[in-house]
């Protein structure tokens, strides 16, 4: 019963965390375009933070794994999230930046074919065309209607077209993408070899990178600004009568920080308590719900064909987990289980 609990809290906060992070983000661009690398910096540092404390107890806990075998994973780790938020700055909707995140089925399978010689069957070759053909054609249609969405304060003359910033950040989710299925090849070896601990790959992955900021200062400093300078509002403060003032983007910030660390938090906990099965089930269907939400909150423009390629792309997902036949062997396994606990009736003829 207890790991039947900790699998419904993980999935309810799975949903809870990663939905609302999606929203505050997406608050934060609407202000921001540019945010990218300041969002990855708190995200990393308040995470890094957290198992500074509790993980890691101040370095007190001697490490599973020897630091020099996280050094690669960092790298991968560190460059895939700078992309993915680094691409709102080139003029990518936030619906277009789901479902290209959502291709990540399509990413393995390259990685695994190049990398690890692995052969796949019909079905799965079969889903990820439907993957690949959902993304290129969100992406042909999205191009249609590119809009320079730089902050009115950081807005410059240049020679290039509002399209070709556009394809540098296509560019970068596609290198986060690729970048993000090596990295789940080489941890997948990591932990082969070590054995599985999340909670401190989670803090080394995040606590690490930190210097790597460095390298962006100028550029999270002057985000930094544009985030104190925002709209202010109002917070009530519990227990008081008077309320706090604070800038709103701030507010949304921290929002998004926070969330950010439940909604992985979760998704670990997810993957340790449920079935691979479960998992890409709960994980596929919150991507769903935040790209509905998306759309339907902030009036994000989603034509026919934007949606025949989120159908393809969802259904690719669920196609390739099998999802369909391994419900209904479930299911099968529980009727024969329910059939044999069943009390037996022994009947007597009559002599």
């Amino acid at each position: 019963m207890a790991f039947n609990l900790k699998a419904l809290l993980a999935m309810i906060f799975v949903f809870v965390g990663c939905c609302s992070n999606v929203v505050f983000l997406e608050l934060i661009i609407k202000i921001d375009p540019g945010a990218g690398n300041l969002i990855t910096f708190l995200q990393f540092l308040f995470i890094a933070l957290e198992g500074l404390i509790f993980t890691s107890k101040f370095f007190t806990v001697r490490p599973k794994i020897a630091l020099k075998d996280y050094v690669k994973l960092v790298v991968l780790f560190f460059g895939a999230n700078v992309c993915n938020n680094y691409a709102f700055n080139f003029n990518i909707p936030m619906p277009l930046h789901m479902i290209f995140r959502s291709g990540s089925l399509m990413a393995n399978m390259i990685m695994g074919i190049i990398l690890l010689k692995k052969r796949y069957n019909l079905r799965q070759y079969s889903s990820v065309a439907m993957i690949s053909a959902g993304i290129v054609l969100c992406t042909l249609v999205s191009s249609g209607d590119v809009k320079d969405n730089t902050h009115p304060t950081l807005k410059v003359e240049t020679s290039f077209s509002d399209v070709f910033w556009w394809s540098v950040g296509i560019a970068l989710l596609t290198v986060a993408l690729l970048v993000t299925a090596y990295m789940g090849i080489y941890q997948e070896v990591i932990f082969k070899r070590h054995g599985k601990h999340p909670r401190e790959a989670l803090f080394f992955t995040h606590m690490l990178p930190l210097p790597g900021f460095l390298i962006m200062a100028s550029n999270i400093a002057q985000h930094w600004k544009i985030a104190v300078a925002s709209e202010t509002v109002a917070v009530p403060v519990p227990g008081l009568s008077w309320s706090l003032a604070f800038p709103l983007m701030l507010f949304y910030l921290l929002c998004n920080v926070v969330t950010q660390y439940i909604c992985i938090s979760s998704v670990y906990v997810l993957t340790t308590e449920c079935a691979s099965l479960t998992v890409t089930l709960v994980v596929t269907l919150r991507k769903f719900v935040s790209l509905l939400f998306s759309i339907i909150y902030f009036r994000n423009p989603f034509t026919l064909s934007h949606w025949l390629g989120t159908i393809l792309v969802f259904f690719g997902t669920i196609l390739f987990a099998d999802v369909l036949n391994q419900l209904l062997e479930t299911y099968r396994l529980r009727l024969e289980k329910r059939f044999e606990a069943a009390p037996k009736t022994i009947e007597y003829s009559r002599i």
